[in-house]
């Protein structure tokens, strides 16, 4: 089901006709919150965030590494996103943690993760983490899933981050920041761009996506 509100712009009403009419269920509205430009947005890891600055369009991803719909979005349309959109400037690209309470051990996946991230591996490990999820969400083994694309030195720096605790305030702003969007499900792609904020609720492919983002950066 596709929900709208008032306020929307043509290019984004453009959006949800693409989607009702190949029948993807997302939701993409206007928010509630102020408007934010790219500059705007605050409390960003630059150990979990990808891309320039300075780009025109800053896509917050809330994820969870224990959920297979996320596990989808990953390895499919936000790889494509990564070589066309990140890596040539245009999108900046924020991985936002939000472990949902019925995951058993998508808060310590989340942990891993982000000391990982802090030792400059934070790709390796999160590929690792959902091309491997069905493996460590059974056995709970998210150590052995992390140590595998790891040294032992890396691990050992990895399990003191993790055991001391500092992460767990980050991960805490991440969901906090995700309470302030009405974030109740992953994936959600929060969207900014000139001064509107869209959440793209669901897995969307990478065929639709870029259709937007290109409308969006037609704009500028």
């Amino acid at each position: 089901m596709i929900r709208s509100q008032r306020g929307i712009p043509k290019v984004a009403l453009a959006f949800l006709s693409v989607l009702a009419a190949l029948g993807i269920g997302v939701v993409l509205m206007a928010m509630a919150a102020p408007p934010q430009t790219p500059g705007a947005v605050t409390d960003v890891d630059p150990h979990k965030a990808f891309g320039s600055k300075s780009a025109l369009l800053v896509l917050e991803v809330f994820s969870d590494f224990q959920c297979p719909a996320c596990k989808t979005l990953y390895m499919t349309t936000n790889r494509q996103l990564m070589d066309n959109y990140v890596s040539t400037g245009k999108v900046y690209l924020i991985h936002r943690d939000f472990p949902l309470p019925m995951h058993a051990h998508s808060k310590v996946a989340a942990e891993y993760a982000r000391a990982a991230a802090h030792l400059g591996k934070v790709e390796p490990v999160e590929q690792t983490l959902f091309e491997n999820q069905e493996k460590w969400e059974n056995s709970g083994d998210v150590d052995g899933t992390v140590a595998a694309v790891l040294s032992p030195a890396e691990m050992t720096k990895v399990r003191a981050l993790v055991k001391g605790g500092t992460l767990d305030p980050l991960i805490e702003k991440d969901l906090a920041l995700g309470r302030m969007y009405n974030v109740n499900q992953t994936p959600t792609t929060i969207i900014h761009s000139n001064g509107q904020t869209y959440p793209v609720v669901g897995v969307q492919s990478y065929a639709v996506l870029h259709q937007f983002l290109d409308q969006l950066l037609g704009q500028k």
